[in-house]
């Protein structure tokens, strides 16, 4: 079998400082792979940099993270994807140990996890705190634990690329990707990967809270669209406790009495306990409609073989990242 085309992704928006490392530490780690940097309208000299780094250079006009990652997976045809962040944080030469975790399994997701300098810690100051919590959140609403969602280091297989929607525009694209992975039950693990800080001169793009708030706000949408028995479920459970409270003292007084003096509180309970029927109504509507789209998109994601590659394990110790990776239960 010949070896697998590899491509790798490198979103950047004004990384000069950082980018070539990052190009020249892909290409040494894994020479037969191909490195796109997608300059999303840098206003200094990223790009040229990068193309004197030996990475092919396009552009993607519209602003924002989600939008790079949506038109390189549309864009470039592989066999495997990787997709690193241009600012030089992650440990680039760990590409090869996440790929043949991917071929070895074989997977359709590798996610880097990052390791942290306990004495001069890369986070920003809230944000190794906040990513704690969004991992917790997803993993309970979503049925899977996960220990870094928010990394910006993965590779993936060609039949998770091409079943991938890809429709966040921002940071909040990694979110969108752990939980389609969750979603679709793909088989899938999980490699640590060293972290540090930007290099000197280099500036990060993140805002933490809007870009927190955002990140909220695609959990909650997601929520709406892929459980959505959950979120009508705990509505309807709400609005009948509402109703039972408003509605119990009337029947109490009528069972008692024989007759029904507050009609509007009797009228107002019957309209709540409808609408809390309604909201059950409405989610089991959408959850049947949910399952009939999970069935297309497994169907899709099954259209497209495995990783796989006897020539490109030979000599690699795949066995010893595989079992050094913490996998998730793969399904199907």
């Amino acid at each position: 079998m010949s070896a697998p085309s590899i491509v790798a992704i490198v979103p950047c928006f004004n990384e000069e400082a950082a980018v070539a490392k990052v190009v020249t530490d892909l290409r040494a780690a894994v020479p037969e792979m191909e490195v796109y940097v997608y300059d999303n309208n840098s206003t200094d000299r990223t790009a040229e940099v990068a193309r004197e780094a030996g990475a092919i250079v396009r552009t993607e006009s519209r602003k924002g993270k989600g939008n790079v990652v949506r038109r390189a997976f549309s864009d470039l045809d592989a066999d495997i994807y990787l997709l690193i962040d241009g600012d030089d944080t992650y440990e680039a030469a760990a590409a090869p140990q996440l790929i043949d975790a991917l071929i070895a399994g074989p997977l359709d997701h590798v996610l880097g996890t990052r390791v942290d300098n306990n004495e001069v810690s890369a986070y920003r100051p809230g944000h190794e705190l906040g990513n704690k919590a969004f991992n917790r959140l997803v993993g309970s609403l979503f049925g899977e634990p996960i220990t870094d969602m928010l990394s910006g280091y993965r590779v993936f297989s060609r039949r998770f690329v091409k079943s991938f929607p890809a429709l966040s525009r921002e940071f909040e694209i990694e979110t969108e990707l752990s939980v389609h992975s969750m979603n679709l039950r793909v088989p899938q693990a999980e490699v640590p990967v060293g972290f540090k800080d930007r290099p000197e001169g280099s500036e990060s793009k993140l805002r933490t809270y809007h870009d927190g708030f955002r990140i909220l706000k695609l959990i909650g949408r997601l929520v709406q669209h892929e459980r959505p028995l959950l979120l009508y479920g705990v509505l309807a459970t709400c609005f009948a406790l509402v109703g039972l409270a408003l509605g119990i003292p009337v029947v109490w007084h009528f069972a008692g009495n024989g007759d029904v003096p507050r009609f509007p509180t009797a009228f107002l309970a019957a309209s709540v306990m409808i609408v809390a029927v309604l909201c059950l109504v409405i989610g089991l509507i959408l959850n049947g409609l949910l399952y009939a789209r999970k069935e297309s998109a497994r169907l899709a994601y099954l259209r497209l073989g495995p990783p796989e590659c006897a020539q490109w394990q030979a000599g690699r110790h795949t066995d010893d990242v595989v079992e050094r990776a913490r996998t998730r239960a793969p399904v199907g």
